[in-house]
């Protein structure tokens, strides 16, 4: 009997110490709840809001859309309210060759500099024969006279105001290079938005060739240009057309405009410096200037591109409209490839921005927005 009752007390006690293993282990295994402060801050986390991007009007946005599809050839436009935030477009994300949008980015960097105190507008810079360039350069009579001197600020104003291909570029140079102008879009954060190596370095490589300074003397340029075998030619500016060197998109640039006209760019000072300098713009006078009403005005950068067999890549206008209320749209019609004649392309962008005035009177007229 001693025995018998010896292996039953072994059994229990081997049997409670399982029990004890198992919940033991159950303990081990079971998370262990979190902290209320932890249960708080994810139960805020769900709860808050998610926050939606302004929806653009339905007028606008349908007659953008239907301006894009009728244009014969590859057009991309956006359109953004500065002060409402909705933003619309065709294409708008594609990237398109900027030609001379991208002078915007060099006196933006030009200015960035002041701002920071790298240099002065009022400093001066000589140009002389090895600062020539090609196609247009107005200044070109100034520096053939025997050298030009000139300030910071002039080349800003004659490269955004007429386009001149040689002030820009000095004005390039002068702080810093392609690589600041590029540093710069990344430094705040523009998004897609490239900048090539100057006038001199794209144009020769949309053309198939590679610079040299004795290009910018009279017609040697086009000389060289047109002893390239015109395959070569085609598929140099057919690769431009679909993979551009200074490719950018509209919903890019529109956003970069917006930002600027905000003074989240620059300081206010330089904002409005070189707003003032592009609403005194002369080239592109039938582009979007075209579409304006009384009291409406314009600050933009025009850019047009090369042309082979009647093919042009890059036919642009980018600016910033302002209401009479001043209330302020950004607006970017980029043509990538287009045969249609420039009184076309023009009515295109004349009907874009007759489109954002519409849509700005109609809400005007219910109260939307105001």
């Amino acid at each position: 009997m001693t025995s018998l009752w010896s292996r039953v007390g072994l059994a229990l006690a081997l049997a409670g110490m399982t029990q004890i293993g198992a919940a033991t282990i159950r303990s081990v295994e079971q998370p262990k709840p979190a902290p209320v402060k932890r249960q708080a801050q994810a139960a805020q986390l769900v709860a808050q809001p998610v926050t939606r991007a302004p929806v653009a009007p339905a007028y606008l946005r349908d007659r953008i859309d239907a301006l894009g599809n009728a244009f014969d050839g590859r057009v991309g436009i956006a359109v953004r309210s500065i002060d409402q935030g909705w933003q619309t477009g065709w294409k708008d994300n594609e990237l398109y060759p900027q030609q001379s949008v991208s002078k915007l980015w060099v006196s933006l960097t030009a200015l960035d500099a002041v701002d920071k105190g790298r240099v002065r507008l009022d400093d001066r810079v000589t140009l002389t024969r090895s600062d020539l360039t090609l196609f247009h350069q107005p200044i070109r009579s100034l520096i053939l006279g025997g050298g030009y001197t000139t300030t910071l600020s002039d080349l800003m104003v004659r490269a955004i105001t007429t386009s001149d291909n040689t002030a820009n570029d000095k004005l390039m140079r002068s702080v810093g290079g392609a690589a600041a102008v590029r540093k710069m879009i990344a430094d705040k954060r523009l998004g897609a938005i490239r900048f090539y190596d100057g006038e001199r370095a794209l144009q020769s490589k949309i053309a198939g060739l590679l610079w040299s300074q004795s290009y910018s003397v009279g017609n040697a340029f086009f000389e060289a240009r047109n002893a390239l075998p015109r395959s070569v030619r085609r598929a140099a500016l057919n690769r431009y057309i679909e993979d551009p060197y200074d490719g950018a998109s509209p919903s890019a640039i529109v956003a970069a405009l917006a930002r600027l006209k905000r003074g989240e760019l620059l300081s206010p000072e330089s904002t409005a410096r070189l707003l003032n300098i592009m609403g005194n713009t002369h080239t592109g006078p039938n582009r979007l200037k075209g579409g304006l009403q009384p009291g409406w005005t314009l600050s933009h950068k025009t850019g047009t591109g090369q042309e082979l067999d009647g093919v042009q890549a890059g036919y642009n206008d980018i600016g910033i409209l302002t209401a009479p209320d001043g209330r302020a749209y950004s607006v970017a019609v980029m043509i990538k490839k287009t045969s249609t004649p420039l009184p076309v392309r023009m009515k295109l962008m004349n009907n874009v921005v007759k489109a954002v005035i519409t849509q700005h009177d109609m809400q005007k007229g219910s109260g939307y927005g105001l």
